[in-house]
């Protein structure tokens, strides 16, 4: 049984660690990354810190070999979920607050409260919080059961 409250983080980097067979590749290498968008907060020692990612439920999919999990994640002001993809498709809500969805592969969307977006599996992207309020995303993954849920660059 998952504790629904329960925060798993690994470093700087919201993590959902304990998924089982999905559980996170290191994070380590986050802030560290010699990539950089043209708008990453140049200076910010920590650009990551305080992220979050609340697993709120995890359940074996319709189709063999795959996970649906659902998760809250928080990035406060003036910081960022950082590069990261997942193996499978993210369906996601903006609770609250703006940010905007940075891209290795495509242009950047920006998103406000009650905006739905989609990202499809594998594609590198960033949450940068540009708000100012703490940003509150539902998220909801379709992945391979066998693959880290995050896979960061």
């Amino acid at each position: 049984m998952i504790n629904r409250r329960s925060v798993l983080r690994t470093g700087g980097v919201a993590a959902a660690g304990a998924l089982g067979a999905a559980a996170l590749a290191s994070t380590a290498d986050a802030a560290t990354a010699t990539h950089t968008s043209h708008h990453h907060h140049q200076g910010d020692p920590d650009p990551t810190g305080g992220v979050t990612r609340t697993l709120l439920q995890e359940h074996p999919s319709p189709a063999k070999g795959w996970n649906a999990v659902q998760t809250l994640v928080e990035i406060p002001r003036r910081k960022e979920s950082g590069r990261h993809s997942h193996p499978g498709v993210e369906v996601g809500y903006i609770v609250r607050g703006d940010v905007v969805m940075e891209f290795d592969d495509r242009p950047s969307l920006r998103l406000r409260t009650g905006d739905p977006f989609f990202i499809p599996s594998g594609a590198i992207h960033n949450a940068r919080n540009v708000g100012k309020v703490t940003t509150m995303m539902l998220s909801t993954y379709v992945v391979d059961e066998t693959q880290p849920l995050v896979t960061t660059y």
